[in-house]
């Protein structure tokens, strides 16, 4: 599973292309940079069997901490079941899509069970993840948070998140046009910073350098994402162990129950020295 004939077109994260600008009666043609957007099939290997599990639309880079992650968060593989990560090189692939499909094997004898997946679903950058794993199957998975497993954050430091979020997006700044999720340290310290067109894909992506990397559980850490804390969000920091989730913009009502029900604080509205706090409020002390 190499990454491809080198002649080849890899797609990367910022998309150049002329645009003509029109303000007032002022019309130029100019050079305009765009974030990617294009599809990612993961395909999971094992036993000599392969299978596609799922398509998203996805910002290029971090592919392969993209599909760990996204894996992880669907309770498909746990620490170590990843044997390797590859773009595809099928014959069956056109040359275009081999940097669009990555396959993991995995270090067991055949697939799991994938029926949680629904096997080939297709979702979208803007919509999350449909059609996956039930609450049910969640709390299965993921008891709540124990009372003794605790770590704190002042509001001074909250304060001080978005900025540092918002400094590290390089690709952000050349487009305007990517979400971002990023990981901090109790004391405010940033140690890690993913971008995606799709919210929940730059959170998958931050938990897949986590576990390629052997650091999960997150339990020692704060997520921070730049859009809203929707359901998929809230999945995805519930197993990857994380204990607060912040976000700049509003929480959803399934957001609140979910951090409520395990034990996960939750503040929404991070900005300008202000937020709201929907659950887990012991964790910042006023």
């Amino acid at each position: 599973m190499q990454s491809g004939d080198s002649r080849t077109h890899r797609p990367g994260p910022v998309t150049r292309i002329r645009v003509r600008e029109v303000a007032g009666s002022a019309v130029r043609d100019r050079r305009d940079d765009l974030a990617t957007e294009e599809p990612l099939e993961i395909r999971l290997l094992a036993g000599g069997e392969s299978r596609t599990v799922a398509i998203t639309m996805r910002t290029p880079g971090a592919d392969f901490e993209l599909a760990a992650g996204f894996l992880h968060g669907e309770g498909v593989v746990a620490p170590g079941d990843i044997a390797a990560i590859g773009y595809c090189t099928d014959e069956d692939l056109e040359p275009g899509a081999r940097y669009n499909t990555v396959t993991v094997r995995l270090g067991v004898p055949k697939l799991p069970d994938l029926a949680s997946l629904e096997r080939h679903f297709l979702t979208s950058s803007a919509c999350g993840v449909c059609g996956t794993a039930s609450l049910d199957a969640l709390r299965d998975r993921c008891p709540p948070l124990a009372t003794g497993s605790t770590i704190t954050v002042s509001p001074e430091v909250l304060y001080g998140m978005p900025s540092l979020l918002r400094k590290a997006q390089g690709v952000f700044g050349k487009t305007g046009g990517l979400h971002a999720a990023g990981l901090f340290t109790s004391d405010g310290s940033l140690v890690g910073v993913r971008e995606d067109v799709g919210r929940h894909n730059a959170v998958d992506k931050l938990v897949g350098w986590a576990l390629l990397g052997g650091r999960l559980p997150l339990d020692r850490h704060v997520l921070l994402v730049s859009g809203r804390a929707s359901y998929e969000i809230m999945q995805k920091a519930v197993t990857a162990g994380v204990q607060v989730v912040c976000a700049v913009s509003a929480p959803s009502s399934l957001a609140v129950d979910l951090a409520r029900e395990f034990g996960v604080t939750l503040v929404g509205f991070l900005r300008e020295e202000r937020f709201n706090i929907y659950a887990g409020a012991e964790r910042i002390p006023a």
